[in-house]
């Protein structure tokens, strides 16, 4: 009998032994992970949470990583596309989880490229079904803006940046989110435009080259520009885009456009859902918002219109005065 229950117990020590060794699942791999192990990976944290762009920029720990295929098993290809971009995969990593009160829970992830550097959104229901995603926080190059985000105790989604002005004056613009669970989809409620005072409009792409045909200013009044620089890669351009309309209606965007024929270019961009199309003539560019690009404007209005290029004023050569000869 003594024999019997030292086996049983032997079993039941190796039992937990083996429990307390189980292999830890891996996200970076091309193996299947159980959506419950996934979400486990991702620090719990109670709301208010918050994050700042200087957080995006802070080198990630590779041991962490999310391979495309994991993640593409639980989001679908047309979500990914249109948060990460189609030509670019960029590296993955969990930051934290934030559970609702009705079982659901908020998945945060960075992501980095070569060019591009953001953090995500993803939302799950108590059943672990994937409900909506968003790119929360993309950092600009501007050193003069700050750019956080922020999720309440009731889940309220805030994503806010910060300018310092040249005259030393500060300026704040805010767009609140809230998830619309059965449209699938994240609803903006309330936005608080960046510019609420007039300051001298301040092109940040003024000084690149601009030798190709389509490269210059197209201006609509002193408040609504597109401006086109050259870019170093072959078939694309650089631009920035800004308008003001009435009813404070306000956007901007700075970005890299690809051609896709001879006089079109579009803008698409991992982590962004905006998708502009530029469309050019000898004397014009025609703006189009294809896709929605609400976290760079206000609610009631869009990125759309047409602008006339600005012509360019050549400098006049001065001619020397030519020495007369002594006869």
């Amino acid at each position: 009998m003594k024999g019997k229950f030292r086996l049983i117990a032997f079993f039941l020590v190796f039992i937990l032994f083996a429990c307390s060794h189980k292999k830890k699942v891996s996200l970076s791999g091309e193996e299947t992970v159980d959506i419950g192990d996934f979400i486990k990976t991702f620090e719990p944290v109670s709301p208010p949470y918050q994050v700042a762009d200087t957080s995006v920029t802070k080198k990630a720990n590779d041991t962490l990583l999310i391979s495309y295929k994991v993640l593409n098993h639980f989001v679908p290809d047309s979500v990914l596309n249109r948060i990460l971009g189609k030509a670019e995969r960029p590296k993955m990593y969990p930051l934290i989880r934030i559970s609702s009160a009705n079982g659901g829970t908020y998945l945060f992830i960075k992501t980095i490229s070569a060019d591009h550097k953001s953090i995500i959104l993803l939302c799950f229901d108590k059943k672990n079904n994937f409900i909506a995603g968003m790119p929360v926080l993309i950092p600009d190059t501007n050193p003069s803006t700050q750019q956080f985000f922020n999720i309440d105790k009731r889940l309220t989604l805030s994503k806010g940046i910060t300018r310092k002005n040249p005259d030393g004056t500060t300026n704040e613009g805010k767009n609140v989110y809230v998830l619309n669970a059965e449209a699938k989809s994240f609803l903006l409620i309330m936005t608080d435009a960046l510019d609420e005072q007039k300051i001298d409009l301040i092109n940040p792409v003024e000084s690149f080259p601009k030798k190709n045909k389509y490269s210059g200013d197209y201006v609509k009044g002193k408040w609504n520009l597109v401006s086109i620089r050259d870019s170093k890669k072959q078939g694309r351009m650089i631009f920035f885009v800004h308008f003001e309309r009435k009813n404070n209606c306000t956007g901007e965007l700075r970005g890299e456009a690809s051609f896709t024929s001879g006089n079109m270019a579009v803008y698409r961009s991992g982590g962004d859902f905006c998708v502009l199309r530029f469309s050019f003539t000898s004397s014009s560019v025609t703006i189009t918002e294809i896709e929605g690009c609400g976290s760079h404007r206000g609610v009631d209005c869009a990125f759309e219109g047409t602008f006339p290029k600005k012509k360019e004023i050549k400098k006049k050569e001065i001619k020397k005065p030519q020495k007369k000869l002594n006869k």
